[in-house]
């Protein structure tokens, strides 16, 4: 598969919207996390000022793509999960502007991506955006609790990830997770506004408030080579997450059968 098939450039002037385009549900896959990685490094270089992360309507992204990575073996999912945190890493330090238009359903790693860009948008509507790993028997990695506690604060971060909870927009919106809700048709173009106004400012104060700003996330990422990878494959291949997995992986399938 052409790599540019999972990820559609879309150019606003100088902003530049990557929008995930990986049907059904935009699900995280090595593709898809390589795609993504490589179009956001990429984007200064081409006269971009400002990223904008979307979906399509309805589905941000799923998260994982459980299906996929659980046929996986423990090397390549060594593999994975650098790409992953290398993906990570290139949100939370990308020297421009991030802002993520959470256009529908936002789980796991979806949420991931939102979380670690400059400001959210979501839809308003039947969404829900959070951290659930613990519901399918993942750890959230520690630099991943990280990114969430700057945003929600400390004890409510605790309270989201140790039990897997999803919040629907109007509760995302009062914990912080995300910054403003619009209509499901106007999320991509109210993103869209909250960037003009952010590159409209004075340019250089900008930059440089917004680095000094964002130090502690980009600190967390700096060396995604040292994260605790190996731990979170230990976590991974266990008996108990692999039961879920599996689990999960017959449900879904149950579904589209149905």
């Amino acid at each position: 598969m052409n790599p540019a098939s999972v990820i559609e450039p879309i150019r606003h002037g100088g902003i530049l919207e990557l929008r995930l385009a990986r049907p059904p549900v935009n699900a995280l896959d090595p593709l898809l996390v390589r795609s993504l990685r490589e179009a956001i490094e990429a984007a200064p270089a081409h006269g971009a000022q400002a990223l904008l992360l979307s979906g399509r309507q309805g589905m941000f992204s799923a998260g994982l793509d459980v299906p996929a990575l659980i046929a996986l073996d423990r090397d390549a999912m060594s593999e994975f999960w650098g790409g992953f945190f290398d993906l990570c890493a290139a949100i939370a330090r990308a020297p421009i502007p991030v802002a993520a238009a959470v256009t529908g359903h936002a789980p796991a790693g979806g949420a991931v991506l939102a979380m670690l860009c400059d400001y959210r948008v979501m839809a308003r509507g039947a969404y829900r955006i959070g951290l659930n790993e613990v519901q399918v028997g993942l750890t959230v990695p520690e630099c991943l609790q990280a990114a969430l506690r700057r945003l929600v604060g400390t004890y409510r971060a605790e309270r989201l990830l140790v039990s897997g909870t999803m919040l629907e927009p109007d509760a995302a919106l009062a914990v912080g997770l995300v910054d403003e809700l619009a209509e499901p048709d106007a999320v991509v173009s109210a993103a869209l506004a909250w960037l003009d106004g952010l590159l409209a400012l004075p340019h250089g104060a900008m930059q440089s408030t917004r680095a000094l700003a964002r130090a502690d996330l980009a600190a967390i990422f700096a060396d995604p080579a040292s994260l605790p990878i190996a731990d979170f494959l230990d976590g991974w291949f266990c008996a108990e997450t692999q039961a879920t997995l599996h689990a999960l992986v017959a449900r879904l399938k149950g579904r589209d059968r149905a």
